[in-house]
């Protein structure tokens, strides 16, 4: 290691004077307009530089704050860190950095600077300031507030990457930095700049690349923050000690604001949190060395400061190197995979982590055992968080020991344990009759037995620890297990001990942990997503908007894009061709997610590949819980949102009989189908939609689902399946099922895409589905899907049941009936007709079918201008309708509608008005489709009469109602408001 650059430099004279301070502009820096603003205090500043420094302490500012004000109170002359901290801090040389930060500054024009540019204004001043009077090996301390942080972080970032050695050196001399509300993970200040802006009429000289970082997600935030704990890491593998880092946050809202920085954006993953009882605004302000906050942060800075003399005066032993382990046994390492250069993000579940796990690592006995799970869906990226934390901890607490277990199957599982014995040599790990895994387990709970942490990865199938194996052929060797074959037994439990697992089963993770600390790893953000894309490729130039079509369509699942990348180097192809063939056909998807490939921290006998992962976890479930294997396999056929529960089966697809006992089996039939769901919920593989009655599949999993049902060859099989349930079960479509009818609409048409066998009952079922969607298409305008819909069914409907039967003459009659719709009046005849003739024959001419059939012709003649001709049929059938069906009967009431429609066409208005709407409306409801079209034709009436006025009104009414029940672009509701236009002109 390197540590002549933190021995004490030639220094400046002493001097507290503000004449003596020097501002230093970067060389970099663009010029500054001459304009009528004033000028705002940018460049370092000395506020004190103590008797025989041998430390810079440099302070940076936040949004629209200042070099020397943000540090100073109301009643204060000078800033606390020139008046204050000499006291605590004597031998340091203080001095702070100003930058143009203000967001929206009412008094001039806004600097166009952006996050990236203060940065490097910052390192090049520092740089210029040191090289000047020869200090530039003195070891630096940084205290930043809120968008400060930033610049800071970026600047040293800057640093690493820079050629010039003058630059390098910031970073190397870099001790420690104090964040103080910094927005490490977005912030609500961008908002109350906003407002404050709008509030003083300047919103068009707002910075909006500076806001841009102060929000979640932002891409600039989030390249600062990789590349700033990318150079952390490499920072320790070149032979570097770490930075040390304290973060600060806020406890007290900012008025009229609210919490502007909250606790879990102001701190990095694996660092100090402290609060300071102050808002955002006022935490960089002390008015004296009494108050807790400056008593807080000024007691990080004189720890730092001891830590750097005694390094000073002993360079042997490194600053921040810990002394001899104290404990009879060395701590160990035994972590089977490299770090991943290539890991990114996850700031949120790594600062949970240390969170948890920190005061365990952190002292060399607590009174706790702690438990953590990591549970998601395969190939999320649970492994990875997990290698990332090892490396992590391993650095940050050198004295404890880090041991992985392979928990994937019992085999593994002993495997790993026999290593960690022969690893650290416990006593007896070569004596072959031992218990292997009670040595290590004894060894671990040892009173000298240093802290540690143990990973069990991949530990999936909970029944191997809490039930006795069963598979003999599991078990290495006779000697591996006592007795008792439960595994969990020997997984130990001590207060300086904890445990980390990751598992795709949070039933698993439940029982585990001990329902404790479970934190749940989801998807990517589209920015982590991309920079694991562009640096998987090696390739920062890449096509951005490629690389997020790329992530997108994959979901922005870290093993997925690995495996993508991977195949996009093997084969030298752009991510453009990738994504051709990607997006081609879901065949060429899957075939895609099923390429093997070799990836960092993947265990060698778990396959790669994702379509291959996922299998695992469906045989996992399969011989878990056979319902949930079923409820998936059906899943997989229908649209992937919104499935709905009673879709999904009970045990054996049994219906509940009425004997005495149905309502216990209905009882223990929901409880069978709730403990499946449940078993897919913990495998990630469905979740809950917001209602609470439907759940989501991920889109991968219901492909991968598929091929795992092509190999198995039983595709067929489920594919019917969910074909005969939504025939059963979707209705058809009219104005009271419409909400059904459109919840259940995307399954249907998924459904329907399948290519399956069609004769006998599927034939039926399908047709019988299409006949009940094209219901929907009718009452919704949709007349040429409708038709496409009823013309299938019809064909498949006459081969299977015949040309006389009742579903066939259905669809037929309202087929005749959208050609009518449409206009296609001979067509609409001529099947009319057909319909007629045959129920009249079959049925007999007073039943329901045959009146309605004539009383739809009787509508054909009305549209061509026939009326008479309808004006008989309409009349025949309304009498036939009031004696057999009765008078307030729906399809009466229907024609009775259509005959005074005719009479209407025939200007026989008294007799039109007499039919009226009023008995529709009572029987049907005032919203009902058919009430709006008796309504329309009422309007007309009175129209046709002269009664302008409330012809008017009605119509007005109609169509508001039509707008609200039909949609606005229903065709009935742009003919009543194409009616209500004309009227008024």
């Amino acid at each position: 290691m390197v540590w002549s650059r933190w021995q004490r430099s030639r220094k400046r004279p002493a001097s507290n004077d503000e004449s003596s301070s020097v501002t230093v502009s970067s060389s970099l820096s663009p010029p500054r307009p001459a304009s009528s603003r004033k000028i705002f205090p940018s460049g370092i500043k000395l506020l004190h530089n103590g008797e025989d420094s041998a430390v810079d302490i440099i302070f940076i500012h936040g949004v629209t704050g200042d070099r020397e004000k943000t540090w100073k109170t109301k009643s204060a002359t000078n800033p606390w860190p020139q008046t204050l901290l000499p006291s605590r801090v004597p031998h340091a040389r203080i001095l702070t950095f100003g930058y143009d930060a203000y967001v929206a500054d009412w008094r001039g024009m806004v600097s166009k600077n952006r996050i990236g540019n203060h940065s490097m204004n910052l390192l090049t001043a520092v740089a210029t300031y040191r090289e000047d009077d020869g200090t530039n090996d003195r070891p630096i301390i940084f205290v930043c507030h809120s968008l400060g942080g930033l610049v800071c972080e970026d600047a040293l970032s800057m640093a690493q990457q820079r050629p010039e050695r003058h630059l390098k050196k910031i970073l190397y001399c870099t001790y420690g930095i104090i964040f103080l509300g910094t927005p490490h993970h977005g912030s609500g200040l961008a908002h109350w700049a906003e407002s404050l802006a709008k509030a003083i009429g300047v919103l068009k000289q707002t910075n909006k690349e500076i806001l841009a970082a102060l929000k979640s997600d932002s891409e600039v935030l989030e390249r600062v923050q990789h590349a700033f704990h990318t150079m952390i890491r490499s920072r320790g593998q070149d032979g570097f000690p770490p930075i040390e880092i304290t973060c600060f946050f806020e406890e007290l809202p900012l008025p009229g604001v609210g919490t502007v920085v909250p606790s879990h954006s102001a701190t990095l993953p694996g660092y100090v949190p402290i609060g300071i009882h102050s808002n955002h605004m006022d935490m960089t302000k002390f008015e004296n060395v009494d108050e807790p906050g400056f008593f807080a942060v000024t007691g990080e800075l004189r720890r730092w400061y001891r830590e750097i003399s005694a390094c000073a005066s002993n360079p042997i032993t490194g600053i921040g190197q810990q002394g001899p382990v104290v404990n009879q046994q060395d701590p160990q390492y035994v972590v089977p995979y490299a770090s991943n250069p290539d890991f990114v993000g996850r700031f949120s579940i790594m600062q949970r982590l240390s969170d948890i796990f920190g005061p365990n690592h952190d002292l060399k006995r607590t009174t706790n055992h702690v438990r953590v799970a990591l549970h998601g869906l395969g190939g999320i990226g649970k492994t990875q968080i997990a290698i990332e934390y090892a490396y992590w901890a391993h650095k940050a607490y050198p004295n404890m020991s880090i041991y992985w277990v392979h928990a994937s199957n019992p085999k593994r599982f002993l495997q790993s344990v026999l290593k960690i014995a022969q690893e650290c040599k416990i006593p007896g790990h070569d004596d072959p009759k031992a218990d292997k895994s009670a040595l290590v387990k004894d060894w671990l709970e040892g009173n000298n037995c240093p802290s540690w942490l143990l990973i069990l990865d991949n530990a999936d199938d909970y029944e191997m620890f809490f039930s006795p194996l069963k598979d003999e052929h599991d078990i290495p060797d006779s000697n591996s297990l006592g007795t008792d074959s439960r595994l969990g037994r020997y997984i130990p439990e001590c207060a300086h001990g904890s445990i980390l697992v990751t598992t795709r089963n949070k039933q698993a993770a439940v029982k585990l942990t001990r329902n404790r600390h479970l934190i749940e790893v989801e998807q990517m953000t589209s920015t982590e997503a991309s920079q694991l894309v562009i640096n998987k490729l090696e390739d920062a130039g890449l096509d951005h908007n490629q690389v997020a079509l790329l992530t997108s369509r994959l979901e922005n699942l870290p093993l997925a894009l690995a495996q993508a990348t991977a195949f996009i180097r093997e084969n030298t192809i752009s991510v453009e061709q990738y994504l051709q063939q990607l997006t081609s056909s879901d065949s060429h998807l899957t075939e895609l997610l099923s390429q093997p490939f070799e990836e960092t921290g993947r265990d060698s006998e778990i396959p790669n590949a994702v379509i291959s992962t996922w299998i695992l976890s469906f045989e996992q479930i399969r011989k878990q819980c056979s319902l949930a294997s079923e409820m998936l396999s059906l899943m997989s056929y229908f649209d992937r949102q919104q499935i709905p529960k009673a879709f999904l089966p009970y045990r054996n697809n049994t219906v509940v009989d009425d004997s005495n006992d149905s309502h216990q089996s209905e009882a223990s039939a929901d409880l069978e189908q709730e403990k499946a769901l449940g078993v897919l919920k913990a495998f990630s593989f469905i979740v809950t939609g917001a209602d609470e009655k439907t759940f989501n599949i991920h889109r991968l999993v219901q492909l991968a689902m598929q091929k795992w049902l092509i190999v198995k060859k039983v595709e067929n099989l489920w594919a019917e399946n969910a074909l005969l349930i939504l025939s059963k079960l979707y209705p058809y479509g009219r104005h009271e099922t419409r909400r059904v009818c459109n919840e259940y609409l995307p399954h249907a048409y998924a459904v329907l895409r399948y290519k399956i066998p069609l004769s006998g009952n599927m034939a039926v079922a399908r047709a019988s589905l299409l006949h009940c969607m094209s219901g929907l298409m009718s009452i919704q305008g949709q007349w040429k899907n409708g038709e496409e819909l009823l013309v299938e069914a019809r064909d498949l409907q006459k081969k299977e049941l015949g040309v006389e039967h009742r579903a066939t003459l259905a669809s037929m009659h309202n087929l005749a009936m959208t050609y009518s719709n449409q206009g296609r009046w001979v067509e609409a005849e001529d099947l009319g007709v057909q319909v007629i003739d045959i129920t009249k024959r079959v049925l007999g001419e007073e039943h329901p079918d045959t009146l309605t059939s004539i009383n739809n012709l009787a509508t054909i003649y009305l549209n061509q201008g026939r009326w008479d001709e309808a004006e008989e049929l309409g009349a025949q059938v309304l009498e036939i309708k009031k004696r057999v069906l009765g008078a307030e009967h729906p399809t009466t009431l229907a024609s009775m509608h259509n005959l005074a429609s005719t009479y209407l066409r025939q200007g026989q208005w008294g007799k039109a008005e007499e039919l009226g709407v009023q008995t529709t409306k009572r029987v049907l409801g005032a919203e009902h489709p058919d009430t709006l079209i008796s309504m329309n034709s009422l309007a007309f009436t009175l129209k046709e009469q002269g009664r302008d006025k409330e012809a008017m009104l009605l119509m007005g009414k109609c169509y508001q109602l039509r707008k609200k029940v039909l949609g606005p672009q229903h065709l009935y509701t742009l003919n009543s408001l194409e009616n209500l236009n004309n009227w008024r002109m």
